[in-house]
Parts: structure tokens; sequence; C-alpha cells
């Protein structure tokens, strides 16, 4: 770390932050659980009343919000609770029949349901309003609707909905058909953010899948990262499609101490030999004419879409490990945020594969990881990182027979995507550091020409 701050000294630069760090950040951890049969049932129970709950207040909710509209959340669960729910300040709220339908629903419970209610309530009301005013995608386009049958789930509040008997085993209040009960139901997996003083738990979910019949708890947590001092080096990331992530690990004078090619080619080929079954598939099916019924083919196209989910935990978790090993500042990534795909022709294998490039589900992996740690991950523009040289020599030319390899106007021969990652890595290192400049604002100090490594050397 003393090198580090003695080579910015004699390069005269000083550390400027790319984009202000949270002071906290919300994770969610899924806690499996292992209910027995009769578990399940008041589970399941407990989700489907929860559920009709939601449902009756949003009537409730949609008639007087021109008058909860205007309230803060707090006030306007009171309001709510004053329409519906009787007590002995209270004796004849307007909708009796609720606490007589919802017979000793939780208290806990109810304002919950009225929270997410209200939500639903007024997203409907926001685009209804623009609807309105001619803000539409189409002209003749319908005016939107209240859904009020939103898959919600119940929100457990600590010591009246659940209580947690260490890490093992989990106490919630369910609905058993006629009274609400507690029920002790056994936690058989979890993450390690649990683990960890500075994190703060949060109210979890109970999520049941009516399909499957299997439950878990969808577990927020408010983590409050770390301060990170870095030893003076960026991990760059050249995203592509022949290697689907290139790293390099570059010092803020300019020296490479770390090439790695990450490319999880097993999991790739998994994808797309689905994808090209799925053609086969539909040959077959339409023939010479026709056309596909909806949902062909959905299964192997959600399997896929889980291969690149996969795909991408993978190579986020491997950069952020890199980035850790070395301690670096910062995770540099180019913008491709909007990009498309101008080469290959249409139905080929070429453009196959731009579809199947994962540009943004791994950087955006990687900032969710990185984060968590206490880095930062900045973007840097993408013009000419892989068009120019990284030694300072000019454009490079792309070899005919192999796309992947450069060659330099030297006639050095060179890889393609680490050139591009070694030129990002001199973006990244400019837009964290900058030249004290004694003038000010003078724009003489800023850099007008393309940013290359060679500059640093």
């Amino acid at each position: 770390q003393g090198a580090a701050e003695l080579t910015r000294k004699a390069l005269g630069y000083h550390t400027v932050m790319a984009s202000k760090k949270p002071t906290s950040i919300i994770r969610t951890d899924k806690w499996n659980l292992n209910p027995t049969a009769k578990q399940r049932v008041l589970l399941s129970q407990t989700v489907r009343v929860y559920r009709r709950v939601c449902r009756h207040l949003m009537g409730i909710l949609l008639t007087h919000w021109s008058s909860l509209g205007t309230l803060s959340s707090q006030k306007r669960v009171l309001a709510v609770e004053k329409l519906i729910h009787q007590t002995a300040k209270n004796p004849q709220p307007k909708y009796q029949p609720f606490d007589q339908t919802f017979y000793k629903f939780p208290s806990y419970y109810r304002r919950a349901a009225i929270v997410f209610a209200a939500g639903q309530v007024s997203s409907y009301m926001t685009r209804y309003r623009e609807w309105q005013s001619g803000t539409r995608q189409r002209r003749d386009a319908k005016a939107p609707g209240l859904n009020p049958n939103s898959g919600c789930y119940p929100t457990l509040y600590k010591g009246q909905c659940y209580k947690l008997h260490g890490y093992d085993r989990i106490e919630i209040k369910v609905f058993n058909g006629t009274d609400w009960v507690w029920t002790t139901v056994q936690i058989t997996g979890r993450r390690e953010r649990h683990t960890v003083d500075s994190n703060k738990l949060l109210s979890p979910s109970l999520i049941f899948n009516e399909e499957k019949r299997t439950c878990h708890l969808s577990v927020p947590f408010e983590c409050h990262p770390p301060q990170r001092e870095g030893d003076g080096n960026v991990v760059s990331v050249d995203l592509g499609i022949n290697t689907t992530a290139t790293v390099a690990v570059v010092n803020f004078d300019g020296t490479v101490i770390h090439r790695e090619f990450i490319h999880p080619g097993r999991d790739i080929d998994c994808r797309d030999k689905r994808l090209k079954s799925v053609s086969k598939r539909a040959s077959r099916t339409m023939g010479k004419g026709g056309s596909l019924q909806k949902g062909f083919c959905s299964h192997t196209y959600r399997k896929c879409r889980n291969i690149n989910r996969q795909i991408g935990q993978i190579v986020s978790k491997h950069i952020v490990q890199i980035a850790r090993q070395f301690n670096a500042d910062a995770i540099v990534f180019e913008n491709l945020k909007g990009w498309k795909a101008k080469g290959g022709r249409k139905r080929s294998n070429l453009r196959q594969r731009f579809h199947g490039w994962l540009k943004g589900m791994i950087r955006d992996l990687t900032e969710m990881k990185w984060q968590e740690m206490g880095g930062q991950v900045i973007d840097v523009v993408a013009a000419y990182t892989s068009k120019l040289a990284y030694d300072g020599s000019g454009v490079v030319r792309r070899d005919s027979k192999n796309y992947a390899l450069a060659k330099f106007s030297s006639g050095k021969r060179y890889n393609a995507d680490l050139n591009g990652a070694l030129n990002i890595a001199a973006r990244g290192i400019l837009q964290l550091t900058r030249r004290k400049d004694s003038e000010g604002r003078s724009s003489q100090c800023s850099r007008r020409t393309p940013v290359k490594l060679g500059l640093f050397v």
C-alpha cells in the first residue's frame, strides 16, 4: 500500500471517487424450510388468506384514494385501520364486515397487507393518470387496469409473526382454518450474511410455491460495506463472445501484474445445444409454412435462461475473487448499455452468439457482489478500446483467419480481447485519478485523444 501511494505521488495523481459509495445496501438471502405435510397445509392456507385480505383492501383503498393518497405511509395505515378495524375507541368502523370475514386476523399481518395494497393502488393511479394525459405507447392503447390477484406473500415481523430459535428453527404464526396458531419449522439451508456482525436482519417474507409445494424465507439484510483501501491497481474486464471475460490487473503506473481468461465453455455448449434443438423442432412443427403456438419450447427457453444465470454467477464470482486477491481499487467495465450488434446476417450463427452475450448480466452481478465488499464498479467509454493498440503504436488489424488475434502496426501479434482489457484499465485509472492541476479547471490538462495503456509507460 505504501508503494502504491508513492507511485501516485510520483505520477502526480490523487484518488477521485467515480461515484458516491452507498452507506448501506440491501441484499436478500434465501432460507430453505423443511415443513411437514401438515405444516405445508398451514403455510399454504396462510398465504391464501393473506392474499384475500390484500384483494379486499385494494377495493377499499381505491374507493378512498382521494383522501388516502396524500397521506404518509404511517398515517395511511392508521386511516385504513380506522375504516376496517373495530376497537374501543373506534366502535363502528365503516367496513364492519372486515373483522367478521377475517376473524382474529393478526394486526401486524393486517398492516403489512395495507402497505402492499396501497402500493398496488398507487401504481395503478399513477399509470391511469399518465394514460389520461396522453402518455401512451400506442395511440389506441387501452386504459391500465388494477389487478387484485397479484401474487403477494406475507411479511413476517419479529416477535409478532415469527420467532427465530437460533438459525436452525423458526416459529411462524399460521392460519389453521379457524384460528391463528404458532408452528415451528426447520431451516435446512441458508447463506452466510447472518454471520456478519454489521449486517442487520430485516423482516423476511414467507414464500410458498403452490405448484411445487415448496417454501422458503426471503430474508433481506441491511449491509454496511467496509471502507476499502486498495493497493493502487484496477481490475479491467473485457466482455466478448469468443471469450466470455478477459481480465487484467493493472497498477496505477501501467504495470500489468495479472492476466486471466474466464470462459465456462461447458455451460455455454450446453445452452447452445438446447437452443439448436429449438430450431429443429420448429422446422418439424411448421414444415414449409404455418406458425408456432404460444409457449412453444417454453421449458427449453426457461432452462437456457437458468444456464445463462449460472454462467453470469460463475464469471462474476471469479472476477470478484481476482479483485479481492489483488486488493483492487475498482473493477472497470466498458459502458455497453444500449449497444446493439451490427455484424452477422439475420438468423446467422454470429447473430445468435450476440444474442447469448451476457454483457449486462455479468456486469450487474459483479457490481452487486463487489459493492458488498466495499468496492466500486466504474464504466468507461467503449469506443476505440479494441481498435487501438495498448502500446500506443496505432490502429490494430484483426487476423482474417482468427478474429480473436490482433496484429499491431509494428508487426506484433496479440490477443484482441486482452488488448481491449488493457485499454479499459487505462481509462479506468484515468477516471479514478487525475493530475494535480495548479491552474484549476483549465482544459489544457484534459485528454482529448483516445486513452491507451501506452500513455502510462
